[in-house]
């Protein structure tokens, strides 16, 4: 026998008996490959996807989750594929499928929890890469949508990983659904006495003179109450990048400090008048 026939013998020689079919080293080798191919195939259709619908102008959002669910797609196909190369009978597989949904009910309750809500979030969208959102008190962009998780960028520049069924279950606020544009509240409080319609004035005068801020819709000015201690008012205005409310906030309280001051708006500090009684003995 040629060292050739040895080897030929060698790779088809039955290695074990798994679910009724003999694995092989050439049936382990064509499952490898086959999953490998899968692997390469299944990235290439996620790009072809996602620049035929980026041609046509398709949302971002969407391109994202059609090409990531043609990706997933290849790769289960193909990983039966493999399985059935390899010698691995799916019939038998099925049969035992009680026992698998019995280690799913047990272990996997979580994971499997975390496969459906990703499923969810690529097929109905409720977020999508690149949208800005609230979870609890973390504010941060999707930098991907995945099966199991989801990767959010916090202002911080910190990686956190959602998973999946939280996103689904609890509440959360997309900044970027139905438009990006924000609209930010900053708090001031002036001394009685004031002219009110001069710090309204002033207000919006500030609003005109930052140009990150949208014309449409305009600034407003609302005189919120009679406070303690000062009259409180809001400047109302909107901004086209929810991501940038806190950095607006802050150079908008500088602006209106200088203001004030230039216009002769006092803000007070926070006051409280005690009366002390003498007791009699």
């Amino acid at each position: 026998m040629s060292t050739l026939d040895s080897l030929a013998a060698l790779a088809h020689h039955p290695l074990v008996r798994l679910a009724g079919g003999p694995i092989t080293f050439a049936s382990l080798l064509t499952g490898l490959l086959i999953v490998i191919l899968s692997y390469l195939v299944a990235g290439a259709v996620n790009r072809a996807v996602t620049r035929v619908l980026a041609r046509r102008e398709v949302a971002h959002g969407a391109t994202f989750a059609l090409g990531k669910i043609a990706r997933y797609v290849i790769l289960f196909i193909g990983l039966l594929v493999a399985l059935m190369s390899i010698g691995i009978r799916l019939d038998a597989l099925l049969a035992a499928s009680t026992v698998v949904l019995i280690g799913i009910g047990l272990g996997l309750q979580n994971i499997a929890q975390n496969f459906v809500s990703g499923l969810i979030l690529l097929i109905e969208r409720p977020i999508a890469r690149g949208d800005f959102i609230q979870i609890g008190k973390t504010y941060g962009s999707v930098v991907d949508v995945g099966l199991r998780a989801t990767r959010v960028v916090t202002r911080d520049e910190v990686t956190i990983i959602v998973p999946n069924s939280e996103l689904v279950t609890a509440q959360v606020v997309n900044h970027s659904v139905p438009t990006t544009n924000l609209r930010i509240a900053v708090h001031v409080g002036v001394a009685y006495g004031s002219d009110t319609a001069l710090v309204g004035e002033t207000l919006l005068g500030v609003a005109r003179a930052d140009p990150t801020l949208l014309a449409e819709p305009a600034p407003e000015v609302r005189f919120d109450d009679f406070g303690e201690s000062s009259l409180a008012f809001s400047l109302l205005v909107w901004i086209a990048d929810p991501g940038q409310d806190l950095r607006t906030s802050s150079r908008l309280r500088f602006a209106i400090d200088a203001a004030f001051r230039a216009a002769g708006i006092a803000i007070p500090f926070p006051q409280r008048d005690l009366h002390i009684r003498s007791l009699s003995s």
